[in-house]
């Protein structure tokens, strides 16, 4: 696996932006360009290949395009394909063939060093842990990509923001696998995971704890003690975040995006909303409504 290394004591120098949408079978056409791409998988499959190497960029994961190497489609791909595009340059960038963990795990665990560290590293190709964290902070950098800032400056913040996240969610199992102090009796890792993937259907702390075998009040202590807050809060979380996705990427009606994320009652699901939020779903929506689409 390919590993880029980025040194951001400065902001990378964003360049252009936007979500790339079609309503018909479409292939990426082959070019060559002087900027690193971030593509971010948005719905259906993207299929492209860079440099000899084909890649099925799924809803969820991303991939960076090297400058100076030609880039092309490698097959038709699906209607109703859409992708984050992300044009940038940065001169300190690096690839490498392998990752150096003992160093990852180095910035994590001394408090003395990973507040001056100035390096990033992540996956050329990527499946992120939480990539609504990473579409928030794209219609972010879009929104304001359209607003006519008089500097240009806030974009390059931004999007060196989302190589950061991106950064942190990718390296986050290094850290977990590297954890000698987990409890040996459950794993609080796949409980997490479970419930991120599972959260949308609607699922509750009974449905965890019944999946995991434990009692639902012992579970709900345990999480509380492991992460600092309820496993209900953890799931409400999780589809609030969607939910902002899913408002600021879509026309979908606030009914449709509540059922899409696990919520049937729409009334609830506002409330619940404004108490995290503390804005409307309506609201939120109209504050980024500058979004940059593309079709070609």
């Amino acid at each position: 696996m390919e590993y880029l290394k980025i040194n951001v004591s400065k902001p990378l120098h964003y360049v252009s932006g936007g979500l790339f949408v079609t309503d018909e079978p479409w292939k990426h056409e082959k070019r060559t360009i002087d900027s690193y791409e971030m593509i971010i998988g948005v719905n259906e499959v993207l299929y492209i290949q860079q440099d000899g190497i084909q890649y099925n960029v799924k809803p969820g994961e991303v991939l960076i395009l090297i400058p100076h190497i030609s880039h092309s489609g490698c097959r038709i791909c699906n209607k109703h394909v859409s992708f984050y595009w992300f044009h940038f340059l940065c001169p300190s960038l690096k690839v490498s063939d392998e990752l150096d963990e003992d160093t990852i795990i180095n910035i994590r665990t001394n408090p003395e060093t990973s507040h001056i560290m100035n390096d990033i590293y992540f996956p050329k190709y990527a499946s992120p842990i939480a990539i609504q964290r990473l579409n928030i902070l794209a219609n972010q950098l879009i929104d304001v990509d359209n607003s006519n800032y008089y500097t240009r400056m806030s974009m390059n913040y931004l999007l060196t923001s989302m190589l950061i996240e991106l950064s942190e969610q990718t390296l986050s199992p290094h850290h977990a696998s590297s954890d000698l102090s987990q409890d040996r009796d459950m794993n609080l890792n796949q409980i997490l995971e479970w419930s991120r993937i599972n959260a949308f259907e609607g699922i509750s702390l009974s449905d965890v704890a019944e999946k995991f075998s434990y009692n639902k009040d012992y579970l709900s202590r345990f999480f509380k003690k492991k992460t600092g807050k309820t496993l209900q809060s953890y799931l409400h979380k999780l589809r609030i975040t969607k939910a902002k996705d899913l408002l600021v990427g879509t026309r979908s009606p606030i009914k449709v995006i509540s059922n899409r994320v696990g919520i049937e009652d729409e009334k609830y699901f506002m409330r619940l909303f404004k108490k995290y939020e503390k804005m409307t779903p309506t609201e939120y929506r109209k504050a980024y409504a500058k979004t940059h689409l593309n079709r070609k």
